[in-house]
């Protein structure tokens, strides 16, 4: 099956690539709102769906996938760091405690069906002190990445636990993807 993948993210691609689709990927360019208003869910749902409609506004014959991950804890969400020291804040609030993870997901079909639905996980990190942390950073590119983690390459080395879609923490809720894909053939 052929995807049209909203996204740059070379963690979706590769999620979708490994489970047998053929992808394409193009940028939306649909600007990401960061309303702490919203819940998680509203919030993860409504980015993915302005990348999903500006895409697929191009490529009606396509299926188009969006997705967009907001990482949540008490009350606050920690996007994509502006810098390194950005990333360190974060990375320090979320240490010792568990925060959750959620993926919108909204997949637009040709003939103009969408699907959309929300994914959430619990990640729980160790403790880490200041210098494991900049050791973490300096490992991994955390500007891209919301929270300013990376779960796909972790091996424990930061998380803990994951209660939930591993997939989902990594950037796209794959098994419960593949379950509206498969409805739709």
């Amino acid at each position: 099956m052929k995807i049209v993948l909203a996204s740059a993210s070379p963690r979706r691609k590769q999620l979708l690539e490994g489970a047998g689709y053929e992808v394409t990927c193009i940028v939306s360019g649909a600007e990401e709102i960061e309303d702490h208003s919203f819940s998680p869910t509203d919030l993860a749902l409504t980015n993915a769906t302005r990348k999903a409609e500006r895409v697929a506004k191009h490529t009606p014959r396509e299926i188009v996938i969006a997705a967009d991950t907001v990482v949540w804890k008490e009350g606050r969400f920690f996007g994509k760091p502006s810098d390194t020291e950005d990333a360190f804040r974060m990375l320090k609030e979320l240490a010792g405690h568990t925060h959750e993870v959620v993926t919108g997901v909204v997949v637009c079909f040709p003939g103009g069906e969408t699907k959309a639905f929300a994914e959430s996980s619990l990640v729980t990190f160790h403790s880490l002190d200041d210098e494991g942390i900049r050791l973490y950073l300096d490992a991994i590119h955390p500007l891209d990445k919301a929270g300013a983690y990376a779960a796909q390459d972790d091996n424990g080395r930061i998380i803990k636990k994951i209660a939930g879609s591993v997939t989902n923490v990594i950037g796209l809720p794959l098994e419960r993807l593949e379950g509206v894909l498969r409805r739709a053939r």
